[in-house]
């Protein structure tokens, strides 16, 4: 299985990206690709850039990445309740070429954050609206308190949560 593995966040020390890789390490015999957000660079969506200059190369190639793949897992950062203006808007930008832009493909929905509520809004924000623009979507998992739950040498510390992303990741397969 190809999979296409991203926190849906431009820091360099994302906490969503390494959720996300994680869960993709879960995946047995899984061939995974690690998107890196800062590498697609778009000016902010508005219909009159479209009009004057088209969809960016960087839309087509997320675009892209998303097709040459088995499965998604993504890992959304919560900002201010919604996603991360970055991921907004590659998104905003990839839909005007496929709304259906997550390809029909079996999908992983993931979000933390140091808070206590593992970026829950975000995580049902797109939960309602992913599966309209072709999110095949096979399970969920948030976690709460990343610095308190998570380790870069262990993963999640919490045997819980462990065995709950676990659960999450043998739906994807």
């Amino acid at each position: 299985m190809k999979i296409l593995a991203f926190g849906a966040s431009t820091s360099s020390t994302s906490i969503n990206s390494k959720l996300a890789s994680h869960a993709a390490g879960l995946v047995p015999d899984a061939e995974v690709t690690h998107l890196d957000l800062r590498d697609y660079t778009l000016p902010i969506y508005s219909s009159d850039e479209e009009t004057a200059n088209g969809v960016p190369a960087d839309a087509k190639a997320f675009l892209e990445a998303i097709q040459a793949h088995d499965a998604i897992i993504v890992s959304l950062a919560e900002h201010n309740g919604s996603y991360s203006a970055a991921f907004k808007n590659l998104y905003d930008w990839a839909s005007r070429l496929e709304y259906a832009l997550w390809s029909n493909k079996p999908m992983l929905l993931l979000a933390t954050s140091p808070g206590a509520r593992g970026g829950a809004s975000v995580l049902e924000n797109a939960k309602a609206i992913f599966p309209r623009m072709g999110a095949d979507l096979r399970g969920t998992f948030s976690l709460p308190s990343f610095q308190d739950n998570f380790s870069d040498d262990e993963g999640i510390t919490d045997e819980a949560l462990a065995t709950s992303l676990a659960e999450a990741v043998k739906s994807l397969a």
